[in-house]
Order: structure tokens, then C-alpha cells, then sequence
């Protein structure tokens, strides 16, 4: 089954409404403020009238529940992404709220994958993303043959510096539990605006 696609760390305006026209599964808004791609003053129309076709998914780091929430409810987010240290009591307390939960893990090794067995009944879906000693994503790749040891019950988007040279590498990968696959930063042209002939040629390229 092809994987669905998540374009992350959408920021200007125009930028999002260009993206939005291919109808992509995800489109990921930053409310993390130490990141470049923050979300800032994004008036929270332009997330509101997104189509429905779109999950809009919220990306925070260690933010309160109250705060995620309120932000949930003001930008009419469907989903929440933990980039954090977050626990599964968290996770479990926003789910009840209606939202969707995407649970974030830094991977390098089988080990890294341990953590992921105390989630697996609090969230909807886990990510897979690059271990650096940062939080959020650093656009750097890590070797996916260690995902072949997750045998856990709930599904998982990839994401960790995958840019359009990536094409033959994920066509090759192959896992019963990949959801989605999730890109952000080699598809730019500078922090929050995506290139979008180099994504659209890329997702024609992964679906078909």
C-alpha cells in the first residue's frame, strides 16, 4: 500500500494554500517557538479553511495539555504531534479530547525503539525521526533497516531528512506498519516555504 504523505513545518500563507491545492494526507503547523519554523502570527483562518480532505496536525515540544489544547481548539487542529518528552498519560488525556496523537521517537539503533512499547495503547501513531541530542526535526537521515525490529501494535509515519534524491529508497522499503511518510526541510527554498514543483513531482513520483 502506498504510504500517505505528511508535508510539515507549513508557515506562510500562500506557501500553505500552494500546498494545500494537492491535497496532501497531512499538513504540519510548528508551535514549537525554538524552531524556524514556527508558525508565529498565522492567522488561524488560513489553517480553519484548509480542505477536509487534510489532517491538520499541531507539532509541540513539552507543552502543557492546557495549552495544547487551547491551541487545538484555535487553529482547528485534527491531530497532535509529541516531539517531546511527553508521557503516555498525556498522550492518553489529549486523545480523550478528540484529538489524533503522533507520538515522536529519535531512532539509531534497535534500542531506541524500546521506548515506543509504553505507548502503544495511548496514541494513534508513532514517528520514527533522526536521534540528535535537539528536539524537532534536524533534516538529517538514519538508517531505516533498524525499523525492521519494531513489531509493536500501532502505525508509524517515517520521517528524518527524506528529500526527492530519497525516491528509490523509500519505494524500497517495505514495513505492514508504515503509515505515512513525513518530509520537511530538504523541500525548501528557505525555513516554512516548500518548493512546490519539487514536492508535487515528488509525491507523483511515490504514488505512482
Amino acid at each position: 500500500m502506498t504510504p500517505k504523505i505528511k508535508i510539515c513545518g507549513m508557515q506562510q500563507p500562500e506557501n500553505i494554500r500552494a500546498v494545500a491545492a494537492f491535497h496532501p494526507d497531512y499538513m504540519g503547523f510548528i508551535f514549537y517557538q525554538k524552531s524556524p519554523r514556527f508558525v508565529g502570527n498565522l492567522d488561524p483562518a488560513i489553517v480553519k479553511l484548509l480542505p477536509n480532505t487534510i489532517c491538520k496536525v499541531g507539532v509541540f515540544v513539552n507543552e502543557s495539555t492546557e495549552n495544547i489544547l487551547a491551541t487545538a481548539f484555535k487553529y482547528h487542529l485534527n491531530a497532535i504531534q509529541l516531539h517531546g518528552d511527553e508521557s503516555p498519560n498525556m498522550c492518553e488525556a489529549i486523545r480523550k479530547e478528540g484529538l489524533e496523537v503522533i507520538k515522536a521517537f529519535r531512532v539509531a539503533t534497535t534500542a531506541d525503539l524500546q521506548a515506543t512499547g509504553l505507548y502503544q495503547h495511548a496514541c494513534d501513531f508513532l514517528l520514527f525521526d533522526t536521534k540528535t541530542p535537539l528536539f524537532g526535526g534536524s533534516g538529517q537521515k538514519y538508517n531505516w533497516n533498524v525499523l525492521q525490529s519494531y513489531n509493536g501494535r500501532i502505525p508509524f509515519f517515517l520521517s528524518g531528512g527524506i528529500g526527492a534524491s530519497d525516491i528509490t529508497r523509500l519505494l524500497a522499503f517495505h514495513h505492514p506498519l508504515l503509515h505515512a511518510v513525513d518530509v520537511n526541510s530538504r523541500f525548501e527554498t528557505s525555513p516554512g516555504e516548500k518548493d512546490v514543483m519539487a514536492l508535487t513531482h515528488f509525491i507523483n513520483e511515490l504514488k505512482h
